[in-house]
C-alpha cells in the first residue's frame, strides 16, 4: 500500500509549515574541508533567517551537539535533534512530509545513495529520514526508489517538476523503466501529472537536480531560471526546458504561466564551475529565503528579490549570503525540508 491508496498527498511548499528541518554540515563530508568554519558560519545565518519566521529544528550528530548549541544559545526558535549523518543535505536525504483530507501527517522515506553513489559512505544519511518520522510521531511510507527530494516539485494540485537527468539516471534506478519510475513517484507523492524538463544547470553534481532550474510558484504558475547568453552551457539547457514548459499543461488542463528569472553571472572555483541558482530559495511561514551573490552578480540579485517580491506580495524576501556553501554543491533549498502544519494521526 501506498500514499495515494490513503489520499496522503505531499502539499505545496508554500503552504503553512510547522517548522523546517536542516541537517548540520559534517566536516569529514566535504568537498573543501578546509572550509568548515566558513560553511558553519553560513549554515548558522540560514538557520538564524529561517528561524525570524517559523521553529527550526537542526539535526546534529551528537558528538557536534553541544557547540551547535551554544552557537543558537537564546534563540527559543531552534532547536536541535541528534542523529547521526554523512552528510548535511536534509532536502536529499530527510523524509518528504504528506498531508490527507483530514490534515493527518506521514511521510516518505526513500532509497538515499548519495547522488548516485558519488560520495561515501551514506548508510548514515539512508537512516535519517525514518529517524525524522519516529521523532515526530507520523505514519512511514517506505519507497522502492532511490531519489532525492530536491529532484522533484509540486503545485500541491496534482502535478510534479522534475528532470529526465536526475531521476531516469542509472545511478539511482537501473532495473526500473521510466513508466515504473513515474508511476512509484505518483503514487508516493499522490500526484496526476509529471512535467518532465530534459536537465538541470551545468556543472550540478546532483545530475540535474530541479530545484535549482525550475519550481511552482502557484498551481498553474512556474518560475524558471533563464540564460540568454548563446556562450554558455546553460543557454541551451534553459531556453529547452522554457519550450517545454511553454507546451505543458498541469493536472488540470491549465497552460503556465512563466516567470522567468535571469541566472547570476558565471563563477568558478578551483576550476570547477559552481551551480549559482536563485532558484534554490524556500519558502517560509509568511517570507521567502533568498541567496544572493554579490560582486558581479549584484544587478541579477536584484533582479531576482525584485522578480520574487511581485510574485509574492505577501512574503517578506529574506535575503542570505549565498557564496557561502554553494562550493560544496547546494544552497537553501538543498539544506532544508519543510514539515507541514498538520496532526498526528
Amino acid at each position: 500500500m501506498n500514499p495515494r491508496d490513503f489520499n496522503y498527498r505531499m502539499p505545496a511548499e508554500w503552504a503553512k509549515h510547522e517548522r523546517t528541518f536542516i541537517s548540520w554540515p559534517v566536516q569529514d563530508s566535504m568537498v573543501y574541508p578546509d572550509n568548515y568554519p566558513n560553511v558553519k558560519k553560513a549554515y548558522a545565518e540560514i538557520i538564524e533567517a529561517m528561524a525570524e519566521f517559523e521553529p527550526v529544528t537542526v539535526v546534529v550528530n551528537p558528538d557536534d551537539l553541544v557547540e551547535v548549541k551554544t552557537l543558537f544559545a537564546g534563540n527559543s526558535s531552534v532547536d536541535f535533534l541528534p542523529i547521526e549523518h554523512n552528510d548535511a543535505w536534509l532536502r536529499d536525504n530527510g523524509p518528504t512530509f504528506l498531508l490527507n483530507e483530514q490534515s493527518e501527517l506521514a511521510g516518505v522515506n526513500w532509497g538515499f545513495n548519495a547522488w548516485g553513489g558519488k560520495y561515501s559512505p551514506w548508510d548514515l544519511d539512508d537512516a535519517v529520514a525514518s529517524q525524522v518520522l519516529q521523532h515526530v510521531g507520523v505514519r512511514q511510507f517506505d519507497a522502492p526508489l532511490v531519489m532525492e527530494g530536491g529532484s522533484i516539485h509540486t503545485d500541491g494540485e496534482g502535478t510534479l517538476l522534475t528532470t529526465e537527468e536526475c531521476l531516469l539516471n542509472e545511478n539511482r534506478n537501473p532495473v526500473l523503466t521510466r513508466e515504473q519510475i513515474e508511476e512509484l513517484v505518483k503514487n508516493y507523492v499522490n500526484v496526476d501529472k509529471v512535467i518532465w524538463l530534459k536537465r538541470g544547470l551545468s556543472g550540478d553534481e546532483t545530475d540535474g537536480h530541479v530545484d535549482n532550474i525550475a519550481c511552482f510558484a502557484a498551481p498553474g504558475k512556474v518560475i524558471l531560471q533563464v540564460c540568454d547568453d548563446p556562450e554558455d552551457d546553460n543557454y541551451e539547457i534553459t531556453q529547452e526546458n522554457r519550450d517545454i514548459l511553454r507546451n505543458a499543461v498541469d493536472a488540470k488542463g491549465r497552460k503556465l504561466e512563466i516567470i522567468e528569472i535571469p541566472q547570476p553571472p558565471k563563477r568558478e572555483y578551483e576550476g570547477n564551475r559552481l551551480t549559482l541558482s536563485y532558484l534554490n530559495f524556500y519558502f517560509v511561514n509568511g517570507g521567502i529565503i533568498l541567496p544572493v551573490f554579490g560582486g558581479e552578480a549584484e544587478e541579477t540579485d536584484r533582479k531576482a528579490e525584485e522578480i520574487l517580491a511581485a510574485a509574492f506580495p505577501d512574503r517578506r524576501i529574506r535575503k542570505v549570503n549565498g557564496m557561502g556553501i554553494i562550493a560544496e554543491g547546494g544552497n537553501v533549498h538543498c539544506t532544508t525540508q519543510q514539515m507541514p502544519a498538520g496532526r498526528r494521526g
